[in-house]
């Protein structure tokens, strides 16, 4: 199998919660713009495409690194299909025969604050693991879901974990919730499965301030505040 890493950066053109989420402006550069620079400067990928069904979108990625070969069909961007489905999409399109890549790394452009040593670092676990795939990961923090609860109507509590309730908190397991800044699978694996959620997987765990996945205007104003916080402890 080829040693070859493709990064695939799915964006489809409709984000309701933020509209126009993938290119708006992020600190004076569009969101997408973030990732694909990441995927470059770590040196690992042969190519860095982006599944998009927007031509905007398109235009944007391709002015910053990206290639976009053709526009994503309208049955892999709607609110359902699961977004691996795009970048299985992508891959079996640009490599029929299996025979270009061995890895396919999929970045979301919407956890813009991952950095190429980020990149560089999930891929050293994963091949260092010999996963078949890998998930990002960050580590919950001071809302301890080992304590989650349901509320119904009537504002009645019920405990997901009960026997947790009566734990102290250092006395339970670390608990960790998939991120979508950096995925990694092995091509084969991928085309067979169709997904990286598969029972060997494995998770690489990043900063949450680097793992931040932005999916509301809060998210966003969190992005900018970490931004700011990052560039000045830079000085």
């Amino acid at each position: 199998m080829p040693d070859a890493c493709i990064a695939v950066i799915p964006a489809r053109g409709g984000s309701k919660r933020v509209p126009g989420k993938n290119i708006k402006p992020l600190m004076g550069k569009p969101l997408i713009a973030y990732t694909v620079e990441a995927a470059a400067d770590s040196g690992l990928f042969e190519r860095i495409v982006v599944s998009t069904d927007c031509p905007e979108i398109a235009e944007v990625a391709q002015r910053h690194g990206a290639e976009v070969p053709f526009l994503r069909e309208a049955s892999l961007a709607d609110d359902i299909t699961p977004v691996s489905a795009a970048t299985v999409d992508m891959l079996v399109k640009l490599d029929p025969n299996g025979s270009s890549y061995g890895f396919v790394c999929q970045m979301m452009p919407n956890c813009p604050l991952k950095t190429a040593a980020d990149v560089r670092d999930s891929h050293r676990q994963f091949l260092e693991s010999r996963a078949d795939s890998q998930l990002s990961v960050v580590r919950y923090g001071w809302q301890n879901p080992w304590w989650a609860m349901r509320r119904d109507d009537s504002f009645r509590l019920d405990p997901l974990f009960r026997e947790a309730m009566t734990q102290r908190s250092q006395d339970l397991p670390e608990l960790f919730c998939p991120t979508g800044a950096i995925w990694w699978a092995k091509a084969d694996v991928l085309r067979r499965e169709g997904t990286y959620h598969i029972p060997e997987k494995t998770g690489w765990e990043i900063p949450w301030q680097r793992g931040l996945d932005i999916d509301t205007y809060d998210d966003w104003d969190m992005a900018e505040i970490l931004f700011r916080l990052d560039s000045a402890s830079r000085r």
